[in-house]
């Protein structure tokens, strides 16, 4: 039979499709980190060593103020000083040494074994994140107040959702006004909604303690969240310009103590809390990252933590924050390149579309900051999915949209793979010399499912066909695939023992026909 008989190639097709269909990876919505081959690299590595000298600069004659007494201590004891303003000055040579011994690599752990993988400079992963107070209705196209079900609700879309390995909350549950009460919630919801590793901000170091066991009982028992961490807390350790944040500093603190890993983040933005020269945005930005991280590393010698520079833009004819422009991209991949130039895992954000709906203007603004922050080869790209109106908003339609745009930017950063039987020779040979096409060759065959991905939202249909078929666009088949998961995805990744032991322990505002979709 012809090597190239369309019988030939649709059987092929049919085979790899099944493949991917019975992945285990694809059903439990979970793809590992993507090793980055294709770079971008905004600064050069002269620029990055002097970025760098000037962030030392700034850590050990400025310093930092409003350090806890905790924090002052441990760091007085290994070598800063305390001048009589009370800011702590970071000697370089400490500096260096804190960063030549803090954590390289570390297991980022899933609920279960299979979702485990490993955070490291230029192993690309997505990441949820933000803090929103709104969520766009996708009936009404209105914004109106996040609740503790839309929580839920996002983080089991988000467990199916290939792309994403690890679901910080996106938004905050306004409906919760007491502040423990808040937290504790936060993680329940995460935690009930998916597999996938979770994080989430805590609104004080005695609110952590207390949640400490919830943690312990979801990883099935005493001691056993310190064994296999699924939780990591976001702490703004820093108020900008150049000083501590004193509560945030106490969550990490109690994090350090109950072994919980930390995304240590910053926020200086570019013309308010930081300079309007970019240069000097990445400098301040880089010595209160380092700051936060060295603390960290006093009080837990390689604890896991990943080096969270973001870095912040203001439209300066308000002064109001701007997460969608070209500076805000720029900054982002920066941001990731000073990670990867001290071989740290570290944390950006991007995406964080000024769009309010995910329009023409989300996608390129989302494309550009996602994409050029993810080949910089910091490791960890927060925001990455869903956000919308500079992070006040988050969109269900958005996070289905901008998956497959994360699986597009997967594809880039694996870049070219240039090798003898890549390069093509032979093939070239064969086609031009017999059929004169390579649609039915070998290679074609095997490489359509590895070297090219499909989307399943973006549409390649011809217009006649386009039009047939319901002249849809990407949102409106966004809208369709959210409302098809949340009508009839209801994971329960929380055991009914377990449950109602959290449930007698702590108040939890989900009731159980939440959690089996019989809603009232």
């Amino acid at each position: 039979m012809n090597a190239f008989a369309p019988s030939t190639r649709q059987s092929a097709r049919h085979k790899r499709r099944s493949q991917r269909a019975t992945n285990t990876d694809t059903k439990t919505g979970f793809v590992p980190g993507t090793l980055i081959q294709s770079e971008f690299k905004p600064l050069s590595d002269a620029q990055l060593e002097k970025i760098h000298r000037a962030a030392l600069d700034l850590l050990e004659n400025l310093g930092m103020a409003n350090a806890t007494s905790r924090v002052a201590d441990v760091a007085l004891e290994c070598g800063c000083t305390l001048t009589s303003e009370n800011r702590l000055l970071f000697p370089a040579p400490l500096v260096e040494d804190l960063l030549a011994n803090a954590s390289r690599t570390f297991v980022v752990h899933g609920r279960m074994p299979e979702l485990d993988f490993e955070a490291r400079s230029g192993l690309l992963n997505f990441c949820t994140g933000g803090a929103a107070i709104s969520i766009l209705d996708m009936t009404e196209r209105v914004y109106r107040s996040s609740t503790l079900k839309d929580l839920f609700d996002l983080a089991r879309l988000c467990d199916t959702l290939e792309n994403i390995q690890w679901f910080t909350r996106p938004i905050v549950a306004t409906d919760i006004e007491n502040l423990f009460e808040l937290d504790v919630n936060t993680i329940y919801a995460c935690a009930a909604g998916t597999r996938k590793h979770i994080a989430t901000s805590i609104t004080s170091g005695e609110n952590l303690y207390r949640i400490q066991p919830m943690l312990d009982m979801l990883a099935g028992g005493e001691g056993k969240f310190a064994e296999r961490p699924f939780c990591t807390v976001h702490s703004t350790n820093v108020v900008s310009p150049m000083s501590f944040a004193p509560d945030s500093l106490d969550v990490a603190c109690a994090a350090v103590d109950i072994g919980m890993p930390i995304h240590s983040q910053t926020g200086p933005q570019a013309g308010a809390t930081a300079p309007a020269a970019l240069a000097g945005t990445l400098v301040q930005g880089c010595a209160e990252s380092l700051a936060s991280l060295s603390i960290i590393n006093m009080l837990n010698p390689g604890h896991p933590v990943i080096l969270g520079n973001w870095l912040m833009v203001s439209d300066l004819r308000t002064g109001a924050f701007s997460g969608g422009g070209p500076e805000q991209a720029l900054l982002g991949a920066a941001s990731g390149q000073l990670s990867a130039y001290y071989g740290i895992p570290g944390g950006v954000g991007a995406g964080m579309s000024d769009s309010k709906l995910p329009d023409s203007q989300a996608g390129f603004e989302k494309a550009l900051s996602v994409a050029l922050a993810a080949l910089a080869g910091g490791g960890f790209v927060y925001e990455s999915a869903g956000m919308l109106g500079s992070l006040l908003g988050c969109s269900f339609e958005s996070m289905i949209i901008d998956d497959e745009m994360l699986s597009y930017i997967r594809r880039i950063a694996r870049g070219i793979e240039v090798n003898d039987e890549t390069l093509s020779v032979s093939v070239v040979k064969d086609s031009a010399t017999g059929p004169g096409h390579f649609l039915g060759h070998n290679q074609t065959l095997e490489l359509m499912e590895s070297e090219y991905g499909y989307p399943e939202t973006a549409d390649r249909k011809t217009p006649a066909d386009w039009q047939s078929s319901g002249a849809t666009d990407i949102g409106q088949r966004a809208c369709e695939k959210v409302r098809h998961i949340l009508d009839t995805y209801y994971p329960q990744h929380i055991d009914s023992e377990i449950d109602s032991l959290i449930r007698n322990c702590y108040p939890i505002r989900l009731e159980p026909t939440d959690l089996q979709g019989e809603r009232n």
